[in-house]
């Protein structure tokens, strides 16, 4: 029986497969993790394209996926804080992706789950939600300051728009209006970049600019809302460097660390923050979530439950 997914050769959709491997031993400083929940992400389907080659060395055949929720199996040499049976999150370590049965996790960034956050929604901090704390606290904002998040319906945007409001910070972003009611639940302005009067709205909610923008989009979505960026707006990106370098923005800097996943634990556990999952799909439906993903409009989060599957 398949045990993993992933892709046997760099390229489309076409280079995907159900695999069948042996389970991973965990390394120095690793753990060696049962999935229950995997996040499914942007990152995975530009890694099997071959965007990440430069600096992502893979073996093949690959497991797709980087953030895991699950139950430690087994402990690696020099492992400390973690015992066999401790429901844990966390990043994937060497390539060991976390859309499988079995995968492994970087000990540095990896955080117990605590019992009033769902698998399901643990498995979405690592990559999506990390991203967003660590954008809204590169940014610097205080209080009263206003941040302009581009591409605020998806799982980072929407993660980024909880973590400034929370801070006291005034949140406006860019979406689609089939998504207004969406953004508006998080307790921010959407601008609709579909309409024709998208200029007008700029204009008219953000009069005197922006203090800060957090660009999950790039190329002509920031060209876009380039008359609020006035001297001293703070921009930071995840997406589009060579466009974004012109209006002096900053590539984002990830931590991913421990400290950092256990933080957002906390809040969702309090009820700060939602992750917003709103797909979640069986193991076996592991193209479906992925080609949900790269399609490019997902709403919220997109999660594979592991447990829901035969054979777990």
């Amino acid at each position: 029986m398949p045990n993993a997914y992933g892709f046997t050769r760099y390229g489309g959709p076409e280079m995907q497969q159900f695999l069948d491997l042996p389970k991973p031993v965990p390394g120095p400083d690793e753990l060696l993790v049962e999935v229950y929940a995997a996040g499914v992400n942007p990152v995975d389907w530009k890694v099997r394209a071959g965007m990440h080659r430069a600096f992502l060395h893979l073996e093949m055949p690959a497991v797709l996926g980087r953030e895991v929720a699950g139950v430690v199996e087994q402990l690696g040499e020099g492992v400390d804080g973690f015992t066999a049976g401790d429901p844990v999150f966390g990043t994937s370590a060497r390539g060991c992706g976390g859309y499988a049965r079995f995968a492994l996790l970087t000990a540095g960034q990896t955080a117990p789950k605590p019992a009033a956050v769902s698998f399901t929604d643990a498995a979405v901090l690592p990559v999506a939600v990390g991203t967003a704390y660590d954008g809204v606290g590169q940014l610097g904002l205080a209080a009263g300051e206003t941040l302009l998040i581009l591409g605020i319906g998806g799982g980072v945007g929407s993660a980024a728009a909880q973590i400034a409001r929370d801070a006291g910070i005034r949140v406006i972003g860019t979406a689609a209006a089939a998504k207004r009611e969406f953004v508006e639940s998080l307790g921010a302005t959407a601008i609709d970049y579909d309409s024709g009067a998208f200029d007008e709205q700029l204009k008219t909610i953000l009069p005197n600019g922006v203090d800060a923008i957090f660009d999950l989009v790039g190329g002509e979505a920031l060209n876009s809302v380039s008359p609020v960026i006035s001297p001293g707006c703070r921009v930071l990106t995840v997406a589009d460097p060579e466009t974004a370098a012109r209006f002096g923005a900053r590539p984002l800097s990830r931590t991913s660390s421990t400290k950092t996943l256990t933080e957002l634990a906390r809040r969702v556990a309090e009820g700060r923050l939602d992750p917003q999952v709103r797909s979640v799909f069986r193991f076996e439906e592991a193209e479906a979530a992925l080609r949900e993903v790269e399609s490019g409009h997902p709403w919220g989060k997109v999660v594979l439950d592991m447990r829901s599957s035969p054979g777990h």
